[in-house]
């Protein structure tokens, strides 16, 4: 599966990076492509391309304030949750999409 997402949370700081780190492993751990681009008080890192979006299977917005440029992924499955989800168990995260995923072939 090929996992392409957005991490920002209110400090921009911290949790943005930190939150993209285990999510970017926990997918590769499961076997899974996966690019974060994280929006943090720098801006934004890692951005995702038109050609990183086409190739995903899904979209993991994962934050506490809006994320910048949403209009990208139409079309995309999305997964939209706090960012407090992905920093508790972002193992869980991945296992439940592999789960929902599954379910709509």
């Amino acid at each position: 599966m090929r996992i392409v997402g957005v991490t920002c949370c209110t400090a921009g700081i911290a949790h943005t990076y930190i939150v993209a780190e285990k999510i970017q492993a926990a997918a590769t751990e499961a076997g899974h492509q996966c690019k974060i681009e994280t929006q943090g008080t720098i801006g934004a890192q890692s951005q995702l391309t038109a050609e990183d979006i086409a190739a995903a299977d899904v979209v993991i917005l994962a934050h506490d304030i809006a994320v910048g440029g949403v209009e990208r992924f139409a079309g995309k499955p999305v997964v939209d949750i706090p960012i407090t989800v992905a920093m508790k168990n972002p193992k869980s995260l991945i296992a439940t999409i592999e789960k929902k995923l599954a379910n709509k072939k």
